[in-house]
Order: structure tokens, then C-alpha cells, then sequence
């Protein structure tokens, strides 16, 4: 599902990785937990040479979240996306409750994710994610693991440059002031970026400007966290399609 920030990020001579999580892609088979995951994120870390930049989306962010604040000397920065819901919120139990359903059938929700992929993404977006496979018996191991996670907290323990990137129509935006205070209490640079007219997937909705954030953030780590702040959004490189998707910011 990285395939094209990849892309880009390689054109601009980048090095990137994209890390399977337990239970997901490559790492199917096995048991998702959340130090698992962890642990995943930190070892594409020390392939990278044992400090990067760490980019998460929906459950890739909660758990970039967490690496964050248990290895800080190890975090460059993070780009958080589609996070921004508390994991203990109410509509976590009626989720829980939902995917128990979905995974309870006999092919495990497939064909219900095929239609709303098929719904929500354009088809080359839907063949990316559908490239590492479906992670269809996970959900509701990950719904139970993350939940022990204090986002808030997480966020006010690290050390390094945090960007929150959510696209407008997301329903997991309920908390992004919260999380941008968090994120900043302890004195350390962060930022807010809203990409509109993109939902919850808005590294697939609007992949040029997803990678634009991404860039901005490499080079803002790559200067150090004080180019964070007054960066504007012209300053950002643009590669890739010649078309870019407009960005809206709450510094």
C-alpha cells in the first residue's frame, strides 16, 4: 500500500522501507500484538542504520506512536496518520463486537472487503493494498492489543518532530487537537496537516501529497527539529504526477 510514496521517495534518493506488521503481509501467520509490532517498526529501524523517520497510517500510527515513546534515541521523527481517536473509545467496543462477526464467517469478511475496497479506493489503490494480502483474522486481535496503548501519554513521552496528517473526511480526527497538545507539551516540534477531500486512507487518496508531507518531514529531521515550525507548505518538494492535491495546515 506504500508502493508510490515509496516511489517517490526513491526518485528523491530516499532510502525507504516498508515494514510488515505481525499478522500482515509477509507476516501473516503470525499472532498480531502490539510489542510484536513494535518491535517490527524498530527493526526496520536498525535496517535503515538504527535511527529514521518513522510513517504510520491507522494502525501503522498508533503503533508508530509507540515506538516513538519507548525508543526515542531511535526515532527521527514521526508522520502519524488516521490516528487520532483515542483506542479506548467507546466505538472500539462496537468495532470489537463487528469484527468478531466479520471474522466469524467462513471467508473471513473477504468478500465484504472486496466491496468496500472496490467502493472506496480507485483500482490501482485497491490492487496496492491488495498486493500483501488481507489481513482478515487479525482485526480483532489488534482492536484488544492496541487498546492497552495511552496514545496521549505516548505522544507527550517522545522526544522527536511529530507530524499529524489526517485526511479531511476521517472519521479518526475526533482527537487531533488533544494529540497535537500532547505532542507538543513537552516542548518538542509538532505539526498538523489536513489533506482535503481525502477519508481515512489518505496516503491512497491523495498519494502525492501524502509524499510531499513526508518529504518535508525528511528534510525538516535531515536540517533538525528546529525547520520544523517555519517550513511552509511551498517549501515541501513536489515529485512525481505533475498534479498536486492542495494542503491544508494547523501548525
Amino acid at each position: 500500500m506504500w508502493r508510490r510514496q515509496v516511489e517517490i521517495l526513491d526518485a528523491a534518493g530516499v532510502p525507504a522501507l516498508a515494514v510488515d506488521l505481525p499478522g500482515h503481509g509477509t507476516r501473516m501467520a503470525e499472532r498480531f500484538t502490539l510489542a510484536g509490532a513494535v518491535a517490527a517498526v524498530d527493526d526496520g529501524v536498525a535496517a535503515l542504520g538504527g535511527r529514521a523517520l518513522v510513517v504510520g497510517l491507522s494502525l501503522g500510527g498508533y503503533v508508530g506512536i509507540e515506538h516513538r515513546a519507548r525508543y526515542p534515541e531511535r526515532s527521527a521523527g514521526l508522520v502519524a496518520s488516521s490516528c487520532c481517536t483515542p483506542p479506548q473509545t467507546r466505538v472500539r467496543d462496537a468495532w470489537l463486537l463487528a469484527m468478531r462477526l466479520v471474522e466469524s464467517r467462513p471467508d473471513h469478511g473477504a468478500r465484504l472487503n472486496d466491496l468496500l475496497a472496490g467502493l472506496a479506493l480507485d483500482p490501482q489503490s485497491a490492487r496496492d493494498v491488495a498486493e500483501g494480502g488481507y489481513a482478515l483474522e487479525v482485526m480483532v486481535d489488534v482492536l484488544r492489543e492496541v487498546a492497552a496503548s495511552d496514545t496521549l501519554t505516548a505522544l507527550a513521552a517522545g522526544t522527536s518532530p511529530v507530524w499529524l496528517l489526517n485526511g479531511r473526511w476521517d472519521h479518526f480526527r475526533g482527537r487531533e487537537r488533544s494529540m497535537l497538545a500532547a505532542a507538543r507539551s513537552g516542548g518538542t516540534p509538532a505539526r498538523l496537516v489536513v489533506v482535503p477531500r481525502a477519508t481515512h486512507l489518505v496516503s491512497l487518496d491523495a498519494p502525492v501529497a501524502y509524499a510531499r508531507v513526508v518529504l518535508e518531514a525528511v528534510a525538516a529531521v535531515s536540517e533538525g527539529a528546529g525547520a520544523l515550525i517555519p517550513r511552509s507548505r511551498a517549501a515541501a518538494p513536489t515529485l512525481g504526477p505533475r498534479r498536486r492535491e492542495p494542503l491544508s495546515s494547523a501548525r
